[in-house]
């Protein structure tokens, strides 16, 4: 396998592709729980786990799964690792299941896993299969946990739970509400995209 395609099957998830800033896939996660960044990197690693082992297995896999069942097949692979990762959770890191809770059962249907099972891993080798996991899981945590460190500084002036504002600052109690995810999110979107858009011209007058 050449290493330059894995290194660009990688870094396509973090920069080109990203789930949550360029696809804008997984809203669902993202916008309920996400008004801490102890929430968001949980999340964000527990959903890269099932990426990356749905991916090679269902790329193990894809010449003996029939065309016609390939979405049950899908289904049951990923549940399988959903479950795994649960398990471990409910186990080692109870605090944070229990934040959690159904959200972390919905990995199963969470369309980032089933976007590249039917786009990506169903048609490519495993080894690059499990780098595309990798990378969009790891592109899909740092946008969540960067969402979640703007929403918990400032709604409670923490992130992680240190303080980093003030004692004067009033903290913001939208922001860690419904609305408040939806306000930061498109902001957030923008300026990612501004970004994006500022380093491509760069990049074109540079040639």
């Amino acid at each position: 396998m050449d290493f330059k395609a894995l290194r660009k099957t990688f870094l396509n998830g973090i920069f080109n592709e990203n789930p949550t800033f360029r696809l804008v896939l997984g809203m669902c996660p993202t916008l309920a729980i996400t008004y801490q960044a102890s929430n968001g990197i949980g999340m964000g690693l527990a959903t890269t786990f099932v990426l990356v082992f749905s991916n090679l297995v269902i790329s193990l896999l894809r010449n003996l799964i029939p065309e016609k069942i390939r979405i049950p097949a899908f289904i049951v692979i990923i549940a399988t690792f959903v479950t795994v990762v649960e398990m471990v959770m409910h186990a080692f890191l109870p605090a944070l299941y229990d934040t959690l809770g159904v959200f972390i059962s919905l990995i199963v249907v969470n369309c980032i896993i089933f976007a590249r099972a039917e786009a990506f891993a169903f048609k490519n080798p495993p080894l690059l299969s499990a780098a595309d996991g990798l990378g969009m899981g790891l592109g899909f945590t740092l946008a969540i946990t960067l969402l979640s460190c703007i929403r918990e500084l400032l709604g409670s002036g923490t992130i992680f739970g240190t303080r980093f504002m003030p004692e004067w600052f009033e903290p913001m109690a939208i922001a860690v509400q419904p609305a408040g995810g939806f306000i930061l999110l498109g902001l957030t979107l923008a300026a990612v995209t501004g970004i994006a858009a500022r380093s491509q011209k760069r990049k074109e007058a540079a040639k």
